[in-house]
């Protein structure tokens, strides 16, 4: 049997001025509903803090469910998970206001050892590994996955100087890609058209068939998370890369 949950905060603020209330909370909702055996406690924290989240409640009973899910197991990559799932049901400005809490939550930090560690420090997603598709960037670049299922999406690093090789999402109908760009300062650019800078809150949405490139600023690190955009008969083509003339003209 999994540790009881025991809550007084209805009787200790409320027990005098609404009795009633202070009861269903305590005895009621922590006493049974909480302790009631059919999923852990770890389950019970995850779905309230997404119900919470998509009532739009980011006060201090958001901060006391956040704080709850992670002494009962919830990681800091699940949290990261969780919380960019039910965004994509409940909104954007929902999911920033909870993770603003949630990073002050589960706030450790790895060793500063490179400068790698300093940049993660930095950010609430995850580096990851070295990306798998390295031969079509210039300089080094990592891929970590954020969710697998539903949406894929994919949290992409470029270190310093580093961008990837114009290239096309094509699509006969839908397709395309977003960027949401979650820390550093970077570029986007059509094929054509000026560079646009990228900061973390931007969002760069990419028509299919469109030729570009996008990547981190000469002297920052640069993350974004890359959500592909369903399509018929979608698949990337991979052009040559950007010119250090080109990509020298960007400060």
């Amino acid at each position: 049997m999994s540790e009881k949950i025991v809550q007084t905060a209805g009787r200790e603020q409320l027990g005098n001025f609404a009795p009633m209330f202070a009861h269903l909370n305590d005895d009621v909702l922590f006493g049974e509903v909480w302790n009631e055996q059919a999923i852990d406690v770890k389950t019970k924290c995850i779905i309230t803090v997404v119900s919470l989240m998509a009532s739009g409640i980011t006060d201090s009973s958001l901060a006391y469910h956040l704080q709850n899910a992670k002494t009962h197991g919830v990681t800091k990559e699940e949290i990261a998970v969780v919380i960019t799932h039910a965004t994509m049901y409940v909104g954007w400005p929902k999911g920033w206001a909870v993770f603003r809490l949630a990073k002050d939550i589960w706030n450790e930090e790895t060793p500063e050892l490179t400068d790698k560690d300093r940049y993660q420090n930095t950010m609430f997603f995850p580096i990851g590994e070295p990306n798998p598709y390295g031969d079509y960037f210039v300089g080094q670049s990592y891929l970590a996955p954020v969710s697998t299922e539903q949406i894929p999406i994919f949290n992409v690093t470029f270190e310093p100087a580093c961008r990837n090789n114009w290239h096309i999402h094509h699509a006969k109908s839908g397709g395309g890609q977003m960027l949401i760009c979650v820390g550093g300062r970077g570029y986007y650019q059509e094929w054509g058209r000026e560079a646009r800078e990228l900061m973390p809150g931007d969002v760069v949405n990419i028509p299919a068939n469109v030729k570009h490139w996008h990547g981190a600023a000469v002297n920052s690190w640069f993350s974004h998370l890359a959500i592909e955009i369903q399509g018929e008969e979608s698949k990337t083509e991979w052009c040559e890369p950007v010119s250090d003339t080109d990509y020298g003209k960007l400060k």
